[in-house]
């Protein structure tokens, strides 16, 4: 079932996080993600504006948590955390309406 990664965190040092995007863009290729959603100056509705906000389209779970475990991405996941505050990811499946 379709899984989706929604992230957001606020960049605190701009300079270091600089090799997070072209880090983490074949990382996600590798893994089959879509990239739904990526925004730096999205419009709040409700709570604290942040930085980035991000949406991933993953085939499943399994595939979601393979890209977010993926050795590879260790060193390229260090950056985002040591140069950015507020950091929050979660994965949220696919809605399923209930049958009738």
């Amino acid at each position: 079932m379709t899984a989706y990664v929604i992230v957001s965190y606020d960049i605190a040092d701009p300079k270091g996080y600089e090799g997070y995007v072209p880090g983490v863009v074949p990382l996600l290729q590798k893994h089959g993600a879509r990239i739904l959603a990526a925004e730096y100056d999205a419009l709040p509705l409700e709570g604290e504006k942040r930085s980035v906000y991000v949406v991933l389209e993953f085939d499943s779970q399994e595939a979601a948590l393979g890209w977010y475990n993926d050795p590879a991405y260790d060193a390229v996941r260090k950056i985002r955390l040591d140069t950015c505050t507020h950091n929050n990811m979660v994965i949220a499946k696919r809605f399923a309406p209930p049958s009738s």
